[in-house]
């Protein structure tokens, strides 16, 4: 009975309490699947698990396609210059990283938390929410088709930014099936909700510099952008 008026109360002002383990809808509008533990506590080594098994599972598939990274690549140039080292995250078999090296010839790594990363070349087993200090002021670029993988996407870009120099872009990949969360993709979100969650984010560090189109994406897909954010 109580938890019927909490939920009558909390729906007036556009909440929702669920099970422990359900997708919870926040008051910024994005989606966030929390991964909770019988106490109502983050179980940080569920989410790995959950990751893991997702990444083995989809081993054999790429999402990345090259002529989107060839693209990227003359943008990176166009607006950072020749850039000296480069970081993909949530590479699964480490496509982004080899392209980015054919275009750009620089250091590009690859972070992957499944342990599957040591079978990929220029791949390290590696919880993307936290950085290595070696990273920090010195990554002319960072991307990524996975923030919707994170389950705390403001500590996630606040890392991925702590490490770009004064002149690097970070580039998100942000399409159509990065909408809605769950179990494996934990945060969800339109496009249109980006450049404002982005902002309060950045708390004045960093922002959106533009989005523009992908040149190729899946038929199944409405959008495919890329968020280009900088620090300001």
């Amino acid at each position: 009975m109580l938890a019927k008026l909490m939920n009558s109360a909390a729906r007036r002002f556009g909440y929702e309490f669920k099970k422990i383990g359900e997708r919870i809808d926040t008051e910024d509008g994005y989606q966030i699947y929390r991964y909770y533990d019988g106490d109502g506590h983050f179980d940080y080594e569920k989410y790995k698990a959950t990751q893991t098994k997702a990444n083995q599972k989809k081993l054999a598939n790429v999402w990345v396609r090259e002529e989107n990274i060839e693209f990227l690549s003359n943008y990176i140039r166009a607006t950072v210059g020749e850039p000296a080292f480069g970081i993909c995250h949530g590479t699964r078999r480490g496509k982004e990283q080899e392209w980015f090296i054919k275009y750009l010839g620089c250091e590009v790594i690859g972070t992957e938390i499944s342990d599957t990363a040591a079978d990929f070349p220029h791949t390290i087993q590696w919880d993307f929410h936290e950085v290595k200090p070696e990273w920090v002021d010195r990554t002319d670029f960072i991307y990524s088709n996975s923030l919707d993988h994170s389950y705390d996407p403001d500590k996630c870009l606040n890392a991925w930014m702590s490490c770009l120099t004064p002149a690097g872009i970070c580039i998100l990949e942000h399409s159509s099936g990065h909408e809605r969360a769950h179990e494996v993709d934990p945060f969800g979100a339109h496009i249109s909700q980006m450049p404002s969650l982005i902002l309060d984010w950045g708390r004045g560090r960093f922002s959106v510099r533009e989005i523009i189109d992908a040149p190729s994406m899946k038929s199944s897909l409405k959008y495919m952008k890329y968020i280009i954010i900088q620090r300001v």
